[in-house]
């Protein structure tokens, strides 16, 4: 991992409030401006030399966040330098932080749930940070109404790498149109950018993706050919029961997308991960920028509906935090 030193910091100021949709300050957890004073008070903090923030497709929401979140920790002092890259997504930023070449990135929790089982203690939580929305994506002149209208059609699972591959491939035998069934689905690996060329062209009949509301490339590719959602919440009962509680209900609002009406969907929560072995001071700090500004790390296209409420960092489906995030949890907790 990168070398760190000491730095004098004073730069996380707290803020009043953040806005209404999605981060509460005054609610259960009463994280006011009184709070913590002795944490973000002066001291000497020893910040990383550099830190890499793994982050995903251009155009989806886990580079986007990558990028503010490097941003941030070296404007506040975290880190000398810190970097975003672009990367496949959750199972690549999985690697990256196993590996070292990353200090912190995003992955869905069920595939955190899969890759931190077969690596068990090396890569762990700082806290949930938001919510993915699956979106099952058709052109807006085809016939698909239900997921299982796709069966014998062509549908984009996910980039190599990527979390919507995993969820993607539970989502298709829970249809009923798995690698089993009378009229499977054909799977092809793209990604958010490539999947959405295909879908323009023709040579597939339905994208999966697992994204921010809204993902600036679906907001594109809708303005150009008009796109379609379709409700995949009637599969919820399945995958809960077969896959266990990573997969909630979620809606996708209307107009998120525009000309596009409410649908109903999965949600995925998005986990910000770290090596077990990252320095304690940096992951204690990167709590606090996690609270204390939130509304710095919301990319610009985001309705602001699913971003960093306090009362949820801590909800990591049972997948364990660094124990400086876990002590950081307690002292903002009282």
């Amino acid at each position: 991992m990168p070398s760190a030193h000491s730095t004098p910091a004073c730069r996380l100021d707290r803020f009043p409030s953040t806005r209404r949709q999605f981060l509460k300050l005054a609610g259960g957890l009463g994280l006011g401006a009184a709070l913590l004073p002795a944490v973000t008070a002066c001291a000497p903090r020893p910040p990383l030399d550099h830190a890499v923030v793994a982050g995903g497709e251009p155009g989806g929401f886990y580079l986007e966040f990558a990028s503010l979140l490097a941003s941030a920790l070296q404007r506040n002092g975290v880190a000398r330098t810190a970097a975003a890259i672009s990367t496949g997504g959750s199972a690549d930023n999985f690697q990256r932080i196993l590996s070292g070449a990353a200090a912190l990135g995003p992955v869905l929790v069920d595939s955190a749930a899969e890759l931190m089982n077969a690596n068990p203690g090396r890569v762990v939580a700082v806290g949930k940070v938001y919510e993915n929305y699956v979106h099952c994506i058709v052109r807006r002149d085809s016939p698909f109404r239900t997921f299982a209208d796709l069966g014998g059609k062509s549908v984009g699972t996910g980039a190599v790498g990527s979390g919507t591959t995993l969820a993607a491939g539970r989502i298709i035998i829970a249809a009923g149109v798995g690698p089993d069934s009378k009229d499977p689905v054909q799977q092809h690996q793209l990604g958010l950018n490539d999947g959405l060329a295909a879908l323009r062209l023709g040579s597939i009949d339905a994208l999966l993706w697992s994204g921010g509301l809204p993902t600036a490339a679906i907001t594109k590719a809708n303005r150009d050919v008009g796109l379609r959602f379709l409700d995949l919440a009637g599969l919820l009962p399945r995958l809960t029961s077969k896959y266990g509680d990573f997969y909630e209900h979620a809606v996708i609002p209307e107009g998120s997308y525009a000309g596009t009406p409410s649908v109903n969907t999965i949600g995925v929560a998005n986990l910000l991960l770290c090596g077990a072995d990252l320095n304690a001071e940096m992951v204690r700090q990167t709590v606090l920028l996690l609270v204390d500004h939130a509304r710095e790390l919301i990319p610009k296209s985001s309705l602001g509906i699913q971003f960093l409420s306090p009362e949820t960092l801590i909800s990591t489906a049972g997948l364990p935090l660094h124990p400086a995030a876990a002590d950081a949890y307690r002292e903002l907790h009282g």
